[in-house]
């Protein structure tokens, strides 16, 4: 899937009304180490154009470590497990497996799954507040990202409600989070992947 890089990503924590998107962010960060919540996901075209749309399950334990599972209108799960990035087709029955590192790169998955240092990556600005919530722009400082900006909006209770990823192509992946829970107890085995029996394994 095209888009996949955006699927790896989210959260929520009490925090003042009054912080900035990027204050809270950073303290999401620094507090959160394992989230889960249900999301929608949009790809619109130049034009505004609804072009793909799915829905489902992510959950991520920092650093490093997630889970996307796509439930319509197509099954796909994503898998991190630290070391390794694995993408499971099942209609395609086919996975495809890459060094975490290599899948990643630049892309909004640091920001929220890899490590405390976020500016080193990207460039954050605060970008005002609409429909009630603070936006934050995050710009990637290198080359080898998937996209050309992230926008995030926090509510005020600092949960992350919304992301907007834009690539160079001029398409635009919108990500909606709800029923957010915080610090869960996730297990272990959620973040390994073993290849089902039968299918065709493409990459390392």
């Amino acid at each position: 899937m095209k888009y996949i890089f955006a699927a790896i990503m989210l959260l929520s924590m009490p925090f003042s009304a009054q912080a900035g998107a990027i204050e809270k962010l950073k303290s999401f960060i620094a507090a959160t180490h394992s989230a889960q919540a249900n999301f929608t996901q949009e790809v619109l075209d130049q034009n505004g154009k609804r072009i793909q749309s799915a829905s489902g399950v992510m959950q991520f334990q920092r650093p490093g470590k997630f889970r996307w599972t796509y439930q319509k209108p197509y099954e796909q799960i994503i898998v991190g497990d630290g070391a390794k990035f694995w993408l499971y087709d099942v209609d395609l029955n086919q996975v495809t497996v890459k060094k975490l590192d290599a899948a990643l790169g630049s892309s909004p998955a640091a920001l929220l799954a890899g490590s405390n240092e976020i500016e080193r990556g990207f460039t954050l600005k605060e970008s005002g507040n609409r429909e009630g919530l603070d936006w934050l722009q995050a710009t990637p400082k290198g080359q080898d990202s998937s996209f050309s900006s992230v926008y995030m909006a926090f509510n005020d209770k600092a949960s992350l409600v919304i992301m907007e990823l834009n690539d160079a192509f001029g398409h635009k992946t919108v990500l909606r989070f709800d029923h957010m829970q915080t610090n869960p107890r996730l297990p272990a085995q959620q973040f390994k992947f073993t290849p089902p029996e039968g299918v065709d394994v493409v990459g390392e």
